[in-house]
């Protein structure tokens, strides 16, 4: 199997989502946005390298968890970078896609881009889908009461408070993430082949590895192995909780489809996405990401149009009928703690 970019949804002429795309190509919204993403980038990158070079000049002090602080902002956003490259969002080549998303994520994040554009893939094609959507599939944490009742042991003293427990499992995100990634660059079937699907794999792991021994020498080189640990902890811990904060309220809350519902491409990607309001400064702190509906409806839309293209989607969800979930970041948390407050209810009895 090969791997594209994240997959462009199906067209059909005359179909709902039809319509919707004529409009938004008609408004040059699918267009690319070569100018601003080079500001983007140059901006991301120059702050990333920025707060690694103060790390070095800093040295030997407990300054440096301040400079953690800065670095996990730094790394989330990197990785928002990959994530629109691997949308495609950037470059209409692959080529070019592959290489930003393989150097921001396998080499400056230390996230395997080919793991992840995989992974990804299919929760776009079915999000929120339990069987479908690996983003919902049974883990640390559970979306359904089937979910927890399947859980035994510590998952199922996990699963009785996991909305209680959800921000806090959250600064173990980022080591998660690393250890998927190091587990999908290498790991077998028990035929011998792949697990997971990759174009690139022995450069993804050059360049994880690149990146470990890189991270390490340069915390190990410039300060004491005690603020190394700490340093490590709060950057990675940090990351992980923010990187988990933009990605919660996109759709933990929403409607579940089961192989029952039978929605077509429009539905099922307004149905379970929520938009989240805030301005700007929500833009850039989500990655774009707070317009949720609009990325699933045109995945390869570069994140810069996504707040001009909000007003044509929402008036067409209400021409058709269809609601679509907007609310603010606090009330998108409280919905999807919710959410996981009640799927444990069954366990709490």
């Amino acid at each position: 199997m090969v791997l594209a970019a994240v997959a462009d949804p199906p067209v059909r002429r005359g179909s709902d989502y039809a319509q919707l795309s004529r409009r938004i190509s008609r408004a040059g919204l699918l267009e690319r946005r070569p100018g601003w993403y080079a500001v983007r980038i140059a901006l991301t990158l120059g702050a990333f390298v920025a707060g690694w070079v103060a790390v070095i000049l800093v040295g030997d002090s407990w300054w440096q968890l301040l400079l953690a602080v800065g670095l996990a902002v730094a790394t989330t956003q990197v990785a928002f970078l990959g994530h629109d490259a691997g949308h495609r969002q950037m470059f209409r080549r692959r080529g070019p896609s592959e290489a930003v998303g393989l150097l921001a994520g396998n080499l400056a994040v230390g996230l395997s881009y080919g793991w992840w554009v995989d992974k990804h893939n299919r929760h776009h094609a079915n999000p929120n889908h339990e069987d479908e959507d690996p983003d919902v599939g049974a883990g640390a944490l559970v979306w359904t009461h089937e979910q927890a009742l399947q859980t035994r042991g510590f998952g199922r003293r996990l699963a009785r408070r996991q909305a209680y427990l959800f921000f806090p499992m959250l600064l173990l995100e980022g080591l998660n993430l690393h250890v998927a990634s190091i587990k999908a660059v290498v790991g077998r079937e028990p035929g011998g082949a792949h697990r997971t699907p990759m174009r690139h794999r022995g450069v993804e792991a050059l360049l994880l590895a690149v990146h470990t021994a890189g991270y390490l020498a340069v915390l190990l080189l410039v300060m004491s192995p005690v603020q190394a640990l700490a340093f490590a902890a709060v950057h990675q811990g940090l990351w992980g909780l923010y990187m988990g904060c933009a990605f919660a309220p996109n759709h933990k809350g929403m409607p579940m489809p089961t192989a029952e519902d039978d929605f077509d491409f429009l539905r099922k990607q307004v149905l379970t996405s929520r938009n989240v309001r805030g301005g700007r400064f929500v833009d850039v702190a989500l990655g774009a990401l707070n317009y949720q509906i609009e990325h699933h409806l045109f995945p390869n839309m570069p994140r810069a149009n996504l707040r001009r293209a909000q007003p044509l989607v929402k008036a067409y969800c209400a021409e058709q009928g269809i609601p679509y979930a907007e609310t603010g970041l606090v009330e998108s948390y409280r919905q999807a703690l919710a959410h996981l407050h009640e799927v444990g209810r069954p366990l709490r009895g």
